[in-house]
């Protein structure tokens, strides 16, 4: 439901002006029933000037008189047309002072765990410029080397909502032109939550790839314990003359001297 413009002041003008119940004035102004409270007794919003809904065309003397007679209806703001999709954030998002010095490390979490995402996406969820984006992509940002990837959620930049809604819609784009994701990009379409209990897959270490079938056994062995070639060693290698016959032919001189 939308809110009157300038809530406490307004809620500060129907607690003076108006006998309707706290929870009336609560629930119309987007307040808190004890706030309502507190600004009747003088402890909030103190020294806030009032602010007339009906004469600033917010609200009309009608739900007013009805409200003051029925405890529990409900006042509705008054339809102005020209407020129509004033609601709509536009421009890039605002980001206190505070933060901005860590947009950069967040820009950079978002590019190294979420390539899917264009610039654009990245632009409306941090609030930060498309060129920026493409210095921190090709690490030509001047501060690259001190950088280190933050999650956007956690520094408070975006909700992790918007960053899921962000995630899934670039995933719909690529299935739409027949781009096949990786296992890692599909388990980045979880929330935060299931990736987090989801059990660990096995893998097998690049070094090793492809050995996983490497056995010690030679298919070979059958068949060479049925082939007949003779067993070679060492002597038919080197080819070394028999010494038994040169022992003899020495004998033999010996015994004619």
């Amino acid at each position: 439901m939308n809110k009157p413009l300038m809530a406490k002041a307004t809620a500060v003008w129907l607690v003076d002006n108006t006998t309707i119940s706290f929870k009336q004035i609560a629930d119309f102004c987007g307040l808190h029933e004890l706030e309502v409270q507190g600004i009747a007794d003088g402890d909030v919003a103190a020294g806030v000037k009032g602010f007339d809904p009906i004469a600033n065309n917010q609200l009309d003397q009608i739900e007013i008189d009805r409200a003051e007679k029925n405890p529990l209806h409900k006042m509705k703001l008054k339809f102005n047309a020209a407020a129509v999709g004033e609601e709509k954030r536009r421009g890039p998002r605002y980001t206190p002072l505070s933060k901005r010095q860590d947009r950069p490390n967040s820009i950079l979490w978002l590019v190294k765990f979420h390539p899917e995402l264009s610039d654009g996406q990245i632009s409306k969820l941090v609030g930060t410029t498309k060129p920026t984006i493409q210095s921190i992509r090709e690490r030509t940002h001047w501060n690259i080397a001190n950088m280190q990837p933050i999650d956007p959620v956690a520094l408070g930049l975006c909700k992790q909502s918007e960053l899921d809604a962000a995630v899934q819609k670039a995933a719909a784009k690529k299935a739409e032109e027949g781009v096949v994701m990786s296992d890692d990009e599909r388990r980045k379409l979880v929330s935060t939550e299931q990736s987090l209990s989801a059990d660990p897959e096995p893998r097998i270490p690049t070094a090793i790839s492809g050995l996983e079938t490497f056995t010690l056994s030679d298919p070979r062995g059958d068949e060479e314990e049925e082939s007949n070639e003779p067993i070679l060693d060492a002597d038919s290698f080197f080819n070394l003359p028999d010494t038994s016959d040169d022992e003899d032919d020495d004998e033999d001189t010996d015994r004619k001297d």
